[in-house]
Formats: C-alpha cells, sequence, structure tokens
C-alpha cells in the first residue's frame, strides 16, 4: 500500500509580467508557486541582470503551492508556454515533492517535467527548459519526518532534491539552476547568511538574492560576480553570496547541464600522409558546416584537406544549427610527416591535473604556443614562445579549462581538459 506524503500549500497568487525595451534581450518565463513568488524572483533576475550589462524580459505564473502536474493544466501557464517567444521556461516543482520516496516522484514528478518540457518544446524548438532546484527546510520536512525519515532533517531532503532535480535535467536534456546548491554552500561556509524567511522554508532577501544570481549566471552563461546591485543588502553579504554562485554555478557549469546541449564548433585532426588529413567535427547535430583553411573550403561535415605547403594556417570551422551558429578558428601546423613518424609523439599530459598552481608537461616544449579557453569558448590566456615544462594558472578561477597546445613540429592542435582548484 502506498503511503503518500503531504505537501504544503502556500496561497500566494501571481500572473506577473515585465519586460525591458531592448530588441536583444532574453526572454525567460518562470512557472513555479510561491516559491518563486518571494521577493519578486524573476524581477529580481531582471534586476541583477542589468547591473552586469544584460537584458531580460521576464513573464511568470506562481500559483501558491502550484505542482508541475497542476501547471501541466494550468490555464495561465498553458497560454503563456504557447506564446512560444521564450528563450528559456523555468519549471519549479513544490517544494516538497521530489523528496518523496522515489516511487511516488516516479509517479507524481517526473511524468509531468517531461509533459511540460514537451510542450515548450513544440511551442518553440529553440526554447531551453531551466529546471528550478530548490532547497532543503531549514530544519527539515516534520511534517513527513515519521513516514519518510531521509527527509527528517535539512541534509537529507536537501540530497534527495538535488537528485531529483538533477534526474528531471538529464532525462529531459535540459538545464538546472542549481540554488539549493548554493544554499547547501552557503549554509556550510557562511552560517551567519540568513537564507531562510521565519517560516523555515521560503526564502528570505538573502535567499531570494542568491536564487536570482543563479539565475543570471545560468541563462547568460556569464560570472555572476558582474553583478553590482545588491538588492538593498550590505554590500559584504551581497559579494559573499555572488562568490558563493560563482563557485557552485559558475565554475561548474557541467554539472548542471550548462553548456551541455549547446551547438559546438570544436573538431579533431588526424593525420593521413605527407600534408593531407582529416577533419572531424566534434558535433554531429548541426544541419551544415563550413570549413576554411585559408587556400580551401569545404562543406563537408568531416572533410579531408591536403595542403599547399609545409606552414601554420588558421583553421575556421563554422556549424550552423536549427537555433545557433558556432565558430571556432585555431592555428593549426602542417607538417609532411608519415603517419608512423607523427605517432612517436607522446599523448600531450598534464599534472598535477587538477592544478593549485602550476602544471607541468609530460614533455619539454620549445617556442610553443599555449592557450587556455575556458568552457563557453573564450580565450582566458595566451602564451607565445613558450620553452619549458612548466606553467603558472595560479591567476586561473578555480573549474575546468581546455588547454591548447600548438608547435612547430606537432600537425595538430594538442588539446587537454584542465582543471584548477582552490585551496
Amino acid at each position: 500500500m502506498k503511503t503518500t506524503l503531504r505537501h504544503t500549500t502556500f496561497i500566494i497568487l501571481s500572473l506577473l509580467i515585465s519586460s525591458s525595451v531592448a530588441a536583444q534581450a532574453k526572454r525567460a518565463l518562470f512557472l513555479g508557486n510561491s516559491y518563486t513568488t518571494y521577493n519578486s524572483l524573476a524581477n529580481l533576475t531582471v534586476d541583477v541582470s542589468a547591473s552586469a550589462g544584460f537584458e531580460l524580459e521576464v513573464a511568470s505564473n506562481t500559483p501558491g503551492g502550484a505542482t508541475l502536474e497542476g501547471h501541466s493544466t494550468n490555464t495561465n501557464s498553458l497560454g503563456l508556454i504557447q506564446q512560444g517567444n521564450w528563450d528559456f521556461v523555468v519549471l519549479q516543482e513544490q517544494s516538497q515533492r521530489p523528496s518523496f520516496p522515489y516511487t511516488q516522484v516516479q509517479e507524481d514528478v517526473f511524468p509531468y517535467a517531461t509533459t511540460l518540457n514537451d510542450l515548450i518544446l513544440a511551442s518553440n524548438e529553440c526554447a531551453e527548459t531551466v529546471f528550478y532546484m530548490t532547497w532543503g527546510r531549514e530544519n527539515g520536512d516534520d511534517s513527513n519526518c515519521a513516514n519518510w525519515p531521509p527527509v527528517c532533517t535539512y541534509e537529507g531532503m536537501d540530497d534527495l532534491l538535488r537528485e531529483r532535480y538533477l534526474e528531471m535535467g538529464e532525462m529531459n536534456e535540459a538545464v538546472v539552476s542549481p540554488v539549493g546548491a548554493v544554499w547547501r554552500h552557503l549554509r556550510e561556509n557562511n552560517p551567519d547568511v540568513q537564507l531562510y524567511a521565519n517560516d523555515g522554508s521560503h526564502p528570505s532577501p538573502e535567499g531570494s538574492y542568491a536564487a536570482a544570481c543563479a539565475f543570471f549566471s545560468v541563462l547568460f552563461r556569464e560570472n555572476p560576480t558582474l553583478i553590482t546591485f545588491d538588492f538593498n543588502l550590505d554590500a559584504t553579504l551581497a559579494e559573499t553570496i555572488r562568490n558563493a554562485v560563482k563557485t557552485v554555478v559558475y565554475d561548474e557549469f557541467e554539472t548542471w547541464f550548462v553548456g551541455t546541449y549547446d551547438l559546438s564548433a570544436d573538431f579533431d585532426v588526424s593525420p593521413v600522409d605527407g600534408l593531407t588529413y582529416d577533419f572531424t567535427s566534434l558535433d554531429d547535430s548541426g544541419l551544415s558546416h563550413f570549413w576554411d583553411f585559408e587556400n580551401s573550403t569545404s562543406t563537408d561535415e568531416n572533410p579531408t584537406v591536403t595542403f599547399p605547403a609545409e606552414a601554420e594556417y588558421t583553421v575556421t570551422h563554422t556549424i550552423y544549427g536549427l537555433c545557433d551558429t558556432v565558430t571556432v578558428s585555431l592555428p593549426f601546423v602542417a607538417l609532411p610527416n608519415s603517419i608512423q613518424q607523427q605517432e612517436k609523439q607522446p599523448q600531450l599530459t598534464v599534472f598535477p591535473n587538477p592544478a593549485t598552481s602550476n602544471i607541468e608537461f609530460n614533455r619539454p616544449f620549445s617556442n610553443a604556443r599555449l592557450e587556455i579557453w575556458n568552457m563557453n569558448g573564450q580565450l582566458i590566456k595566451s602564451v607565445q614562445n613558450f620553452n619549458g615544462t612548466a606553467l603558472n594558472v595560479t591567476e586561473l578561477a578555480q573549474g575546468s579549462y581546455l588547454l591548447h597546445v600548438k608547435t612547430a613540429n606537432s600537425p595538430r592542435v594538442e588539446k587537454v581538459i584542465l582543471q584548477v582548484i582552490r585551496p
């Protein structure tokens, strides 16, 4: 016999529309309940985004106690989804439901997350669903503790919420905005920050500010330390919250599927013989491709190219998708080496990885060009004419990077994923 746990309903009805005049603004629809209504989270996200130089238009439907199941039949929610002009649609489940026993979540939560995601994509194939990961109650869920002991503590409830929201993101190829994870970080590292309202459930202004900063980072793929709006909080406190969002969200985008499903123009290269090489796109989801090798072009997905002479070339790969067009340009050295000669070069590795200050290479370099790119495709550090076996990376923020190494005696751009941590 199934034990159905009870969820508490908070009645705060809201249908909010807010807009910006900027033509390039991103548009986000928030579908949730009182957790989203408190401190006007949607408009707060507009304000923090504007302070960082980014335009956001929002709309929301947040009836008190609403569930994803309820939104799947709610006339206002469905009407807003069907407008189809959203870049993002944010989905927030009732605060307790995802922490219930797994079989109950499979029946009462997951199907409606999928239903809403399907409706969103049916109205706009280029919209992105964002699941709003909430947090465990301040002292656990006492209303369900007797029947379901894992939620008796904050940590137990919060662990389950994180697990279930990540599963919703993965099963729907959607992004997760990990507000609950930011709260967890603050609770553990800055316990003086009061994230809860007096009921121990809803967000305080500080809690909503943390949520808004997380949404800014996720929606715009940007560093939350760009935000200058403090929401009338103490400036030091606001900065502490923004730094927590950077650590948990911006520095760990891949954990929350941010960018996981974005189009990528990155490519790999394999020698054939002489000056002939196979170029392979690392994203097969594009509708079409365009390659520029300086002396020739190609529209093949994976072209084979013979370069006219031994030299360094700039290879540009553009991939066209249904919703985006992305381009990557990288220098490439073409050498008349045989496959056997090229394969004698040991695979590039770095250590320690993760690194805190210096990295070392497994072979020395002479007059190499080193580039460090972040996971958003931005060049962070470039070193010309590098000689030696060690590189200092202390100026890099904690996070994941792609290290590109180009040398005169290598037929390809060598790439290593580099992790940087801070003690």
